[in-house]
């Protein structure tokens, strides 16, 4: 079996690796787990294709392989924390612990033992905690521990959990500290730090734009100060706090603003991005002195005092402003961009100084630390090099002469939780740790980072326009024989939950859930127009996945926010989670394409109270017969300016599952057989997440006719011999894979498309923005997509020009209704008998209370309707669910023995914030 001979030659590889030992050994270290061994990454340059056909968690000689385009290969040691990503972390007084904030693992706080490297005790509500607590939800920064490191204090949603330390390190005692809520703002805490004699704790509360002082032994607020947008950073200087405000200052007659949690920043209408930032400073000598403002880069996150310095970390400018903490000045910016070939998309967000004068500075998506010889706040700095880290460094510290580098994600979605496959859920973290070497391996080291990175000297030629037509043109502007770019985004599945049963490919058809008879035009299209088995999506959940496909970046303050998602989940209606380089479309308008959008990325919409799934799906049928446009208009939009002007009128937002796909299909067609393509189209299509009214198997079905019919009627029209569509996920979070929870189904539909063919590749959902844009002659947006490689390979110059004739459904589409639609219900096309037979709607009989609990759960889930949050569920029970639905009731979730009710799931304890994507 090809799944077998494939894992046999990867730890057939895996062996030989090791046993040549060639390199410097890093020593790795999991909790509980013995050491194993990885070898340094190799010094030559490369792009994307460098990946060749290797998966992501293979171990290579240039590091193992990650979701996000990347190697990883860290200096030092390692620690594996098995407990989900690390937000942020803090270390005791005595330097002999590590207390870290934690989500997506089942726990809040993970406290680790510096000197054996080990956890030593997890705080969470999950019954396998040490200790237990109410809730799992962390904020962006913290833990904080007192000067004397006897309490520590964890951020948490509307205040602070408050703990005593005892003498082993490990906290006991928990109670609440409070902040109450401003109206409908939330105490979204940001970073705290204690006075120096510990009597009170000063608390940036991102949500509410102030800072209070809280009494550290009673809890009460002493006093509130208002600062700038959202602060997050705070420093203790003497009598003076200084605080960063990544939102920038309050805005000003005049500004053009967007939204960010209630609060309107001043941003660029083109981009969508926040144009200021400041540190607020707060006169503690005299408390009811005027706060004042220093101006530094975009979104300052990080603070770090020393020597009459402040840092801050600029992670949208990629900088670091330096402040002259006698006079308050800015008194050098510090570059952080290590590549020439691209100035944005770094993100340095955590900074430290050792005490032989090394400025240390994590770049959270190059993983990497830049390394810097520092005098003075005066003396410009002189930059050394990078070392290489884990996935997303995001805070670090030094201890004596070693340093400690937190990393959120750790070596990706590995975590040992299911034995039949992986989840993008399974996030890890890790904790790396070294001594500081001098400044030549530190040069050595920095051309691993680049390798690591695919950054390439010359990744971004600019051609002159005359070349021959191809479909991927070589250089950035030449012509293409391609005009017309359909992006469809769908949502949420796996490659083996798809299309795990065709045996041309690298499947697992034990993980299938909707398999051929469900998705027969998803299977038809990958054999007429290639299969694409390697190809990863890089985001958890949909708050960062349409980030990756809009922005080719999950931007810092969203990777941040994960822990609790109180200021916002997708950041469509946020600016703080748009990067300063804009976006794909707006890209593509300052290329001089057009565009159109069809529900991606919108951020509101209306319609009438009676539009339920029922009547557009007999509105979809009526539009169909007659050509008349839908009796149910809808109206959306979104808080950025340079989309609204590209959004198709009409069309249901992306988050809108309760309209179906075929209905979507509909507006779509009437305004492309009316008006035409753009040479950029993006379209929403995202019925196949599921929870929706009808049932899983149903949805998914809507899904692939909506997708099919859409691919026929390009195919069959005078657009068709210039045209690509691409089909992606915006995300794999649901379902299992037994090569990585990042996998995923994707297709490129051409006449310049391979056809027929098996593609192992490794591609990302990076690589096809690259794609997209080296055939639309646009400017990459940052150093992800700059160091891409476009898939050349998947396009051929024959082209080929058959069409595509869309295949009708094969499961009701009505199926699981509780009320059936006017029109009646969807009759089906026949199975096919040699497929796995689509799933029924029928329970057994002694599986209807058991399935009844379900149907309650569901109900309560906000998955449709006016307030709907598309990916609000447990993803647990989510995923536990939709495999029962699909598998009759009859059959466990993969790796367990028996069928759970909602509040039994294993995982059912992972933090599920209100709007978890």
């Amino acid at each position: 079996m090809q799944v077998t001979r494939r894992r046999k030659l990867a730890e057939e590889a895996r062996i030989s690796l090791l046993g040549r030992l060639i390199g410097r050994r890093i020593p790795l270290f999991t909790a509980g787990a013995t050491a194993v061994a990885l070898v340094a990454a190799g010094t030559a340059f490369a792009q994307t294709h460098q990946f060749g056909t290797d998966q992501v968690g293979q171990v290579t000689a240039d590091g193992q392989v990650v979701s996000a385009n990347q190697y990883i290969a860290p200096y030092g040691d390692r620690l594996v924390i098995n407990e989900g990503k690390i937000m942020s972390s803090s270390v005791s007084p005595d330097g002999t612990h590590m207390a870290a904030s934690v989500t997506d693992g089942g726990m809040a706080l993970v406290v680790m033992d510096l000197k054996t490297r080990q956890v030593k005790q997890r705080v969470g509500n999950n019954a396998s905690a040490d200790l237990r607590i109410s809730g799992n939800d962390v904020g962006q920064e913290g833990p904080t521990y007192s000067p004397d490191g006897s309490q520590l204090w964890l951020g948490q949603a509307d205040g602070y959990r408050k703990f005593t330390v005892n003498p082993d390190g490990t906290v006991a005692n928990p109670t609440f500290i409070p902040i109450p809520k401003d109206g409908s703002k939330h105490a979204v805490v940001g970073a705290a730090v204690f006075s120096a004699d510990g009597s009170t704790v000063y608390s940036a509360v991102n949500g509410q734009n102030r800072v209070v002082a809280i009494n550290a032994a009673t809890g009460a607020i002493k006093q509130s100060w208002t600062v700038g947008n959202a602060p997050r950073g705070i420093a203790m200087v003497g009598d003076k706090l200084y605080v960063s405000n990544e939102g920038g200052r309050p805005a000003r007659a005049g500004d053009t603003t967007m939204n960010s949690y209630g609060t309107q920043v001043p941003a660029s209408p083109d981009t969508g991005a926040s144009t200021t930032g400041t540190v607020s400073v707060i006169d503690l000598a005299d408390p009811t002195a005027a706060v004042s403002s220093i101006d530094v880069g975009l979104h300052p996150t990080a603070l770090y005092a020393k020597n009459g310095a402040l840092f801050v970390t600029n992670t949208a400018d990629d900088n670091v402003s330096v402040i002259n903490t006698a006079n308050d000045k800015v008194v050098q910016t510090i570059a952080t961009q290590p590549w020439a070939e691209a100035s944005v998309g770094y993100e340095p967000n955590a900074v430290t100084l050792t005490n032989d004068g090394h400025l240390l500075v994590t770049l959270g998506r190059a993983n990497a630390v830049a390394v810097y010889k520092y005098t003075s706040a005066q003396e410009p700095v002189s930059y050394v090099g990078l070392l290489p880290t884990d996935y997303f460094p995001s805070e670090i510290t030094t201890v004596g002469d070693q340093v400690y580098v937190s990393n959120t994600r750790g070596i990706d979605a590995r975590r040992p939780t299911n034995k039949a496959g992986h989840g993008t859920h399974d996030t890890t973290s890790s904790l790396t740790q070294f001594t500081l070497p001098d400044d030549g391996v530190i040069k050595s080291e920095t051309g691993k980072v680049f390798t690591q990175n695919g950054w390439h000297g010359s990744s971004v030629n600019q051609g002159e326009g005359d070349a021959k037509p191809v479909p991927v043109p070589v250089k950035l502007g030449d012509p293409s024989t391609i005009k017309h770019v359909f992006l469809l985004i769908k949502e949420n599945r796996t490659y083996d939950g798809v299309l795990g049963d065709m045996p041309e490919g690298n499947g697992d058809p034990s993980l299938t859930q909707f398999g051929e008879n469900v998705t027969p035009n998803q299977h038809v299209l990958a054999r007429q127009f290639g299969l694409y088995d390697n190809t990863y999506d890089i985001g958890t959940n949909s708050a960062e996945g349409h980030n990756w496909l809009m922005q080719a970046d999950n931007p810092e303050y969203t990777e941040s926010s994960a822990g609790e998602y109180q200021r916002s989940y997708a950041s469509e209606d946020d600016v703080l989670g748009h990067q300063k380089s804009g976006f794909i479309w707006s890209s593509a308008q300052a290329a001089g394409k057009s565009v159109k959008d069809f529900g991606e990325f919108q951020s509101f919409q209306s319609k009438p109270s009676d539009a339920s799934w029922q009547n557009l799906y007999c509105d979809a049928k009526n539009m169909d017969a007659t050509g008349q446009q839908s009796a149910y208009p809808i109206q959306g939009g979104s808080a950025i300016p340079s989309l609204n002007k590209v959004a198709v009128p009409g069309y249901p937002m992306a988050s809108d599952i309760s309209a179906p796909d075929v209905y979507k299909y509909q507006v779509w067609k009437q305004d492309f057989e009316k008006n035409g393509p753009a040479n950029l189209n993006l379209i929403a299509l995202p019925n196949n997440h599921t929870g929706g009214p009808p049932n899983a198997a149903a949805q998914v079905a809507d899904n692939d006719l909506a997708v099919g019919k859409m691919v026929d009627t390009i195919s069959h029209s005078k657009y068709w011999k210039d045209s690509a569509i691409f089909v992606v996920e915006d995300d794999s979070q649901y379902g299992l894979d037994h090569v990585d929870g990042h996998r995923a189904p994707i297709q490129i539909i051409s006449p310049w498309a391979q056809h027929g063919k098996v593609d192992s590749h490794y591609y990302s959902q990076i690589t096809i923005i690259r794609t997209i844009e080296q055939i639309l002659g646009i400017h990459p947006m940052n150093q992800k997509d700059t160091a891409a490689s476009p898939m050349r390979g998947a396009f051929t110059q024959n082209a080929d020009y058959t069409p595509f004739k869309v295949l009708p459904n094969r499961v009701p589409l009505t199926n699981g209704l509780k009320t059936p639609p006017a029109c009646g219900l969807d009759t089906p096309a026949p199975q096919n008998p040699k497929a796995a037979p689509a799933p029924s709607a029928k329970v057994p009989a002694d599986k209807q209370e058991l399935a009844a609990k379900w149907e309650d759960w569901k109900s309560s889930q906000r998955l449709t309707g006016p307030n709907a949050k598309l990916d609000s569920s447990n993803p647990a029970q989510m995923n536990h669910f939709t495999w029962y639905e699909t598998h009759n009731w009859t059959k466990p979730y993969p790796g367990e023995d028996k069928i759970f009710a909602p509040k039994d799931v294993p995982g059912a304890y992972i933090p599920s914030p209100e709007s978890d994507g």
